[in-house]
């Protein structure tokens, strides 16, 4: 059984294996756990000069994957957490995203940046962020965050085949996930959505982790009778704009899962959107669930309801619809621990 990790590892030794410009460096990349077992075993096979570690300085090694994407490289960036990326925003926003306009589309950037993030494990307010709203709101940024490892692989592909810059962001919940999918190399189109369920009660548009919540709690409502069109974003920037707004059509009501904070972010960006467009057909208010507009506490006990989890979707759908549901197959499920995703997941990354 193939995991979210390796497929990761897989997409990176294939790209590292039919492109020599493609280069994979980061903090903790050569490591014993190898950023999540993500990295494993690529230096001993393609050497120091292509795959190699780098100091803790976020900025300067951001600076070095751009200039090499203008030498000609396809460098592979990764960040042990997006929170520590935040040191090379400048970089970022000001040279990678502007690049290709500033010079008139004569010269791009072709750099991924793989930046770690969520919850769990005591991570607190410093080390759990979820701000992919930050990335979708520079023009010239993509910003890829794949939910199923059955998607891992492809969304890689295309994000280092891309020749302008894309973040990748990958939910540490995630990297053990399993899937029994064929084992291919086909790139998946970055700004193509991934529907998941079908319905027609109401339209639930999730993004990484949220969508593994999601689909446990819209197959408990279809046992309830209800059934859901559940639409797994894969990209933020672009959106696929197209199937949200067909399913909605169809539905009527809109709930938009997200892991980041509620205020300014991806999920308040896709109700406005829906609103403008689709108003004649909505038959009730679109409603969101996120994390609260505060920092996550280090403390298991201060985040026990700080996180969306399925029972609370299922809970809003069942509002929405106006019908009682039942959540307790949800409960029945869920382990003792609320911050860690599993007994595989020992921390501290």
């Amino acid at each position: 059984m193939r995991t979210f990790a390796s497929e990761i590892n897989a997409g990176l030794d294939h790209a590292l294996e039919t492109d020599p410009s493609v280069l994979v460096f980061g903090l903790g990349v050569p490591d014993p756990k190898g950023v999540f077992g993500t990295t494993l075993g690529l230096q001993e096979k393609y050497g120091e000069k292509r795959v190699f570690d780098m100091p803790t300085a976020e900025n300067a090694m951001t600076g070095i994957a751009i200039g090499a994407a203008l030498g000609g490289f396809k460098p592979v960036l990764t960040h042990q957490r997006l929170d520590f990326a935040l040191l090379s925003m400048d970089q970022l926003v000001n040279n990678a995203a502007k690049w290709h306009f500033m010079f008139g589309g004569q010269r791009s950037v072709p750099i991924t940046i793989r930046m770690i993030l969520g919850r769990g494990w005591g991570q607190g307010p410093t080390h759990s962020q979820n701000l992919q709203s930050w990335f979708a709101h520079i023009p010239g940024l993509k910003v890829v965050m794949p939910a199923l490892a059955s998607d891992a692989k492809g969304l890689l592909l295309s994000s280092i085949q891309d020749p302008n810059p894309v973040i990748f962001l990958e939910h540490r919940w995630l990297h053990n996930a399993q899937t029994d999918a064929p084992d291919t190399v086909e790139p998946i189109p970055l700004g193509k959505a991934n529907q998941l369920r079908k319905g027609d009660a109401v339209t639930v548009v999730s993004v990484s982790y949220m969508t593994i919540e999601a689909l446990h709690a819209v197959d408990v409502l279809k046992d309830q009778g209800i059934d859901c069109d559940l639409i797994d974003l894969r990209t933020v920037s672009p959106i696929d704009w197209e199937k949200i707004e067909m399913s909605v059509k169809k539905t009527g009501k809109l709930l938009v899962l997200d892991t980041g904070f509620q205020s300014n972010g991806i999920a308040g960006e896709i109700m406005a959107r829906v609103t403008e467009r689709c108003w004649s057909e909505l038959k009730a208010a679109p409603a969101r669930l996120t994390a609260p507009d505060y920092p996550e506490s280090t403390s298991p006990a201060l985040t026990k309801d700080y996180h969306i989890r399925a029972e609370h979707i299922a809970a809003q759908v069942g509002k929405m619809v106006g019908k009682e549901v039942s959540v307790e197959p949800i409960l029945s499920k869920k382990g003792p621990f609320h911050d860690v995703p599993g007994n595989w997941f020992t921390g501290p990354f």
